[in-house]
């Protein structure tokens, strides 16, 4: 999905979607094939190294043994007799829902269960920052300036990440969003970053009259105090117009996904949105609070937690359908939490501050439907400060593949200073296509037509062929469809 990935002095073998919209009509190089061969447009791709991220925050702690249930585990009965989630074999519908055997899904998250059961949805569970902390506001800063414990770092993971990429779009005026009213500390410092808490409404506020009159002031007054204020000025201005393309307020979501009303919903669904209308974004910072639960949980239905679990589980399974069913976009979604909750209930029917929790990863490039966790066990011995889950995953180890191997980015030691990740596989390899275009179980000529169609009208393509996967088309398994596949194609057919 990047520019930056074209580097072949033949234009034609290295042509991305956005460098033939933007060429519209370059020489291609005469390979004596087919005619339809040289119109060549991107298609979206599984096996693209450049993935747009999206990370949700789930503010206040969010309880891990709650969202992914050690089912299997006595020891986690035994710590919490009235606030559990039932075993999946126990009586009545309120019950984990299973899903390898030791570990399950609330009820609340059985939504989840079609992107877990398609491999699109990964649990790291024993997972999170191996600074003892327990404010929420350390942990949250140092978990997203990825760093524990540095009290002198202000950028963020993700701002250093930004920092050090190319632009997916060259000169584009908007690489980042933070969905709130103030800017996440992990994209700080990232380029072309804002913060806005509604897309949908990001405007000049006043008398939609006057809007062009006051604009036309506003620049005058900021031009006459120098470039750079003027410079940001425009491109405040310029960033509102990017935005006013985009009909956030209309957007129909594919598949038949259904978002909430709530918060996160309409954050995703706006999301969503942004991410199809392909403006250059790369990154979209969501927050969640209401997870510090010391009173009165509530993980049966009508419970504070379940409620919150209700509404994550509505917004990640809409995003899933919307995002990865059919025509599967180039995102990987992040969420996490600052640390987790203490094993034992407390007498408030509450959890107070733990440390080791889950963090759930979604999207195409994951190697999902699965648990993955090093399980400390939840013996007094084996539980951090002999009350806690211990952290046997680094959260940076999970990031760290996601930019290196998702996001395309080398510079770990930039993102995430002073750290040497390992990789735990939480992203899929790159697999090549298969060519069979038309679904008929076989590559041969006959899918040739399909492939130009893909190649010059890709809503032809997906009206033609619903069920046929566009990754097929990357026979070599690069990350791009373009004339390298040609020519493994007609290798493959004409060998």
């Amino acid at each position: 999905m990047s520019v930056h990935d074209s580097q072949s002095c033949s234009e034609y073998l290295q042509l991305s979607r956005r460098q033939f919209l933007a060429a519209s009509g370059g020489t291609a190089l005469a390979l004596g094939m087919p005619a339809w061969l040289p119109s060549v447009a991107y298609a979206e791709d599984d096996c693209s190294d450049r993935d747009v991220i999206v990370t949700v925050f789930l503010r206040g702690a969010a309880d891990g043994l709650t969202l992914c249930v050690p089912h299997a585990d006595d020891l986690y009965y035994t710590a919490r007799p009235t606030l559990n989630i039932p075993r999946p074999d126990a009586s009545g519908t309120f019950r984990a829902v299973d899903l390898d055997g030791f570990f399950g899904l609330p009820p609340q998250l059985a939504p989840l269960l079609p992107a877990y059961q398609n491999g699109d949805l990964l649990l790291v569970h024993a997972c999170g920052s191996t600074d003892p902390t327990r404010s929420h506001f350390d942990a949250q800063r140092y978990m997203e300036i990825g760093k524990p414990g540095d009290v002198g770092l202000f950028t963020g993971w993700l701002g250093r990440h930004l920092a050090t990429s190319p632009p997916f779009v060259e000169n584009s005026l908007l690489r980042a969003i933070g969905i709130g009213y103030g800017l996440q500390r992990a994209l700080e410092s990232g380029p072309q970053t804002i913060s806005i808490p509604d897309l949908d409404t990001h405007t000049l506020s006043g008398s939609m009259a006057t809007v062009a009159a006051r604009r036309t002031v506003i620049s005058a007054m900021h031009a006459l105090q120098g470039d750079a204020l003027s410079a940001a000025a425009t491109t405040a201005q310029q960033t509102i117009d990017l935005l006013g393309t985009i009909d956030f307020a209309g957007y129909v979501p594919e598949d038949g996904a259904s978002y909430g009303t709530d918060g996160l919903s309409l954050a995703l669904k706006s999301t969503a949105a942004l991410i199809k209308a392909e403006v250059g974004v790369e990154a979209v910072a969501i927050d969640v609070g209401g997870w510090d639960n010391h009173v009165n949980q509530g993980v049966v239905i009508g419970g504070a937690m379940s409620n919150n679990m209700t509404r994550l589980a509505t917004g990640l399974a809409a995003f899933h359908a919307d995002l990865f069913s059919g025509l599967r976009r180039n995102v990987t979604l992040v969420v996490m939490s600052e640390f987790g909750r203490r094993l034992l209930q407390n007498g408030s029917l509450g959890t107070d501050h733990g440390h080791g929790n889950v963090m759930f990863l979604m999207g195409p490039g994951v190697d999902g439907g699965r648990v993955l966790a090093n399980w400390p066990g939840l013996d007094e011995t084996e539980l951090f400060e002999g009350r806690d889950l211990a952290v046997t995953t680094d959260f940076r180890d999970v990031l760290a593949e996601i930019v290196s191997l998702r996001l395309g980015n080398p510079s770990l030691d930039v993102v995430f200073p002073g750290y040497t990740p390992t990789f735990r596989g939480v992203t899929r390899s790159c697999e090549p296509g298969g060519g069979d275009l038309n679904c008929d179980g076989i590559l041969t000529y006959e899918d040739s037509g399909a492939m130009a169609q893909l190649l010059t009208d890709r809503e032809a393509f997906e009206v033609a062929h619903p069920d046929c996967p566009e990754s097929e088309a990357d026979l070599n398994a690069d990350g791009q469809i373009n004339g390298l596949d040609i020519q493994e194609f007609v290798r493959r057919v004409a060998p």
